[in-house]
């Protein structure tokens, strides 16, 4: 793991690799306190970025059953943990300016899809952009790439408190990029005259229409280069974005406010593509538990 000042700490890596990780940045996410909601809560803290929580906790809770038997144990026994903490970047960011950052990335500030101009490697996109220009348009995939790092060398040394409340950090990160609206400077609508509608699809629907949800990842798979994933995760988020403001638009025809039949209707046009990045976030968040396991040589995870 490559800590700020430039020392290795991540040696022990096999040679093919020790190439996957991640280039870190200069400041990362403190860990908070215990988050006090549970899975049934809507009562939510305020958020600028990001599903609600209680999509954040649909996901980790289904993340869990991608898992290999060899690791299934660990996660089972500290389920409710990971749902609490999933939470924690979220809460921090409303204290913490510089964790803002780390919720999102605009995409859409560096030119057009597939925004080949950002270099992927964050030492040279900050050579390309700048340090200051790369915060305020946001860290999101590098943050995920840092916080599998963290968990492999949790699993690596036997850390396995750090390594339940990495997990849980990670998760978010990972289920963040899968938002379309954290991918874009239109995160919250106001550039198409949309206000809310980040939350209207991220949060209220999800609260809405939870139970309808039919969700099923699949098993989970080795991440081969957790950052360059990550932003693969972002632009298929972001390939979705104008389909999702087009339906915002169209449900809300002849109605006065955003009144029930404009989430039956928001939901009928877009509730695939949700449970769809829903799922395909527990998919995710998973194979980014197995990679760090994978790559810390596969411990032998503790019952607890």
């Amino acid at each position: 793991m490559l800590n700020p000042r430039g020392t290795d700490t991540f040696a022990w890596l096999p040679p093919d690799r020790q190439k996957q990780r991640p280039c870190f940045r200069t400041h990362a996410f403190t860990h908070t306190g215990l988050a006090m909601l549970v899975m049934a809560s809507v009562v939510f803290a305020p958020r600028a970025f990001g599903w609600g929580e209680n999509a954040d906790r649909l996901v980790v809770n289904n993340a869990v059953g991608t898992l290999p038997q060899e690791m299934r144990p660990f996660f089972e026994t500290n389920r409710q943990f990971l749902v609490l903490h999933v939470t924690d970047p979220a809460e921090a960011a409303a204290r913490n300016p510089l964790e803002m950052d780390n919720q999102f990335i605009r995409l859409d500030h560096y030119g057009q899809y597939p925004f080949a101009g950002l270099p992927r490697v964050y030492k040279d996109a900050a050579r390309k952009f700048s340090k200051r220009s790369l915060d305020a348009n946001g860290l999101l995939p590098w943050e995920v790439g840092l916080y599998s790092a963290k968990l492999t060398d949790d699993f690596h040394s036997g850390n396995f408190a750090a390594a339940k409340l990495d997990a849980a950090l990670l998760a978010h990160y990972v289920s963040n990029a899968h938002d379309p609206f954290n991918t874009t400077v239109n995160d919250d609508g106001h550039l198409s005259g949309q206000p809310g509608v980040n939350d209207r699809f991220g949060k209220k629907l999800v609260n809405r229409y939870a139970l309808f949800f039919y969700l099923h990842p699949n098993p989970a798979v080795f991440v081969t280069d957790p950052t360059d994933r990550a932003f693969e995760i972002c632009l298929t988020a972001h390939s979705l974005l104008e389909s999702v403001l087009l339906a915002d638009r169209r449900s809300r025809e002849g109605l006065q406010d955003y009144n029930d039949e404009y989430y039956d209707r928001f939901y009928s046009q877009t509730g695939a593509v949700l449970v769809r990045q829903i799922s395909d976030a527990a998919t995710d968040v998973g194979s980014y538990w197995l990679t760090a396991w994978d790559n810390a040589g596969r411990p032998p995870l503790p019952a607890q």
